[in-house]
């Protein structure tokens, strides 16, 4: 569900044939190493083993580009949570499964990690004013856990819960630096079963 709102964000970006797919690979490891600002079309292009017009075919704009690999690293993202997830069985265990998982992931994630920590201004307006399409599969993927477990939250509040988790996942995400300590999955998984597992089952 929540790769399948993504998806539709994406659906105006072109099929993902295997040459878009390299240009999408290429345009990652540029960022990564490079940063957004400091990365052309043109080096997105070499780094893929294309033409510069095939890049232009694809994406009509840095912009789109940029777009197009954020989602496209959300929705792996959600991918794996979802895998991370499943082995559990207990709404409550995957709650808390579900936010280490997504603290840990975020530590690791290059690209997340490289522009908040370089180029802020160009990573935010994804994930906040435009972010409506990461925060909605969010969303989406909590009331989906909420739902299977028949949690006590009335069901017309149910997506209003999902969403005001899945905002202050985002917040601990982006300003990392907080009072509460969660610098290890023991501690995370602590937190949620505290606070977030409360929330989301009434």
């Amino acid at each position: 569900m929540a790769t399948a709102i993504l998806q539709k964000a994406l659906d105006g970006a072109p099929a993902g044939d295997s040459t878009t797919e390299r240009i999408l690979a290429g345009a990652l490891g540029q960022f990564e190493n490079f940063g957004i600002r400091r990365t052309t079309m043109e080096d997105v292009a070499r780094q893929a083993g294309v033409a510069r017009v095939t890049v232009y075919r694809r994406f009509a704009n840095k912009e789109r580009l940029v777009e197009a690999v954020v989602l496209g690293e959300a929705q792996r993202f959600f991918a794996e949570l979802e895998a991370a997830t499943a082995r559990f069985g207990s709404v409550e265990d995957r709650i808390v499964e579900a936010f280490a998982h997504t603290l840990a992931a975020a530590r690791e994630q290059r690209l997340l990690n490289r522009l908040l920590r370089t180029e802020p201004e160009l990573l935010l307006p994804h994930v906040t004013t435009g972010g409506g399409p990461v925060l909605a599969a969010g969303r989406a993927f909590l009331a989906r856990q909420m739902k299977l477990a028949g949690t006590d939250v009335p069901p017309r509040e149910v997506d209003a819960v999902a969403e005001v988790v899945a905002r202050l996942v985002l917040s601990f995400l982006l300003t990392p630096d907080s009072a509460v300590k969660l610098e290890n999955p023991r501690e995370a998984r602590r937190f949620a079963r505290r606070y977030i597992v409360p929330l989301m089952t009434g």
